[in-house]
């Protein structure tokens, strides 16, 4: 049995199967709606049912609370239809947006690489080829662990068959562990995707800032090589960020493509840089090295953040203090399981923050 679900005001028509979320009915079919955490605990995903029944399923009470359910209010990552329904959602796509349906996959690894100390990189070639925007991530099922972990694309996608992903460890935790000790070249593995509102807006001319700290490069470097393989001649600029020399990892790509495009400017950061590192290039965070760069004149541009949270805030009071504002500001947090459940994985607009 399937239900038919009306989207206002887009007036999108989808056909959600029994036991299906709206969400999970909507990214499959190529409509999207706004979403975060995908498990009922941040709210982002809350939609108004003005006509028929469903099941609000296992929402957080404090990211639906009692009264809003009573107002017919439900999040689309939990609510399953029980008669054909019409639901109103804040919907407020990008032009630049392909939308491109989220489909399940099997991949086998083809590559393990270790990128650095704590970060390493696998290469899954997919049963078939998927189509997705540069910026965009997967879900990835890890064996024995419940759930998805969310990773970005680090390729193009050009590279549609064989993707790349950028896995950082995380102490304590369960999935990050197993694929960086148990995963071995010729497993296979389970993804779904592409996920996410990150990607580049092709339609404005104006320069493209990229701030990126640990695994947080593996969006940057994907849409970077996007743009530049198109021929896109607007001015890029990427700050990469680590603690030490050991942590920035794929430097040498960045700085040949420095020497082959005039137009892509690479400016890595380190934090703590050891002294057997000898380091000659800046010493701070990667969003004093952007403040330094640009003498606080970020106007005219576009950023595109991508890291974990601290990273993120010190990043955004940089640029508005260097006059770039929340129209010209987007990102991508990167947080983990062992975070906790307020936050997942999210691909949002500053004003979702």
């Amino acid at each position: 049995m399937s239900y038919e679900v009306t989207i206002e005001p887009t007036g999108d028509v989808i056909e959600v199967e029994e036991g299906q979320t709206i969400l999970d009915a909507a990214l499959r079919q190529g409509v999207w709606l706004p979403f975060a955490c995908g498990h009922g605990t941040c709210g982002t995903c809350k939609v108004q049912v003005t006509d028929g029944f469903a099941d609000v399923g296992e929402a957080s009470p404090f990211a639906l609370m009692d009264v809003e359910r009573e107002e017919g209010k439900v999040l689309a990552c939990c609510c399953m239809p029980e008669s054909d329904l019409v639901i109103e959602a804040d919907i407020d796509v990008d032009p630049d947006f392909a939308g491109y349906p989220v489909q399940d996959y099997s991949g086998t690894v083809t590559e393990i690489i270790a990128l650095s100390p704590t970060i390493r990189g696998l290469r899954i070639r997919l049963d078939r080829n998927m189509e997705f925007q540069a910026g965009q991530y997967i879900n990835l099922h890890v064996p024995g662990v419940a759930g998805s972990r969310a990773f970005s694309l680090a390729n193009p996608p050009s590279s549609s068959q064989e993707i790349e992903l950028h896995v950082r460890k995380v102490e304590g935790g369960k999935a990050t562990t197993w694929l960086h000790e148990a995963l071995k070249v010729g497993d296979r593995l389970e993804l779904s995707g592409p996920y996410g509102q990150f990607f580049v807006r092709k339609s404005d001319e104006q320069g493209a800032i990229f701030i990126a700290g640990g695994s947080g490069l593996s969006s940057p470097q994907s849409m970077i090589l996007d743009m530049l393989a198109e021929g896109d001649g607007r001015p890029i600029y990427l700050f990469q960020g680590a603690r030490n020399l050991a942590e920035l990892y794929n430097r040498e790509l960045f700085e040949q493509l420095a020497v082959e495009h005039d137009n892509f400017h690479y400016v890595p950061a380190l934090n703590a840089p050891l002294p057997e590192d000898d380091w000659q290039g800046f010493t701070g965070f990667v969003h004093e090295a952007v403040a330094d760069y640009f003498e606080e004149r970020c106007a005219g541009n576009k950023a595109y953040l991508c890291g974990p949270p601290p990273m993120i805030d010190a990043a955004i009071t940089t640029l508005m203090h260097s006059r770039l504002f929340e129209r010209d500001i987007h990102m991508e947090r990167f947080v983990t399981a062992a975070d906790g459940a307020q936050e997942q994985h999210r691909s949002a607009l500053f004003k979702r923050i």
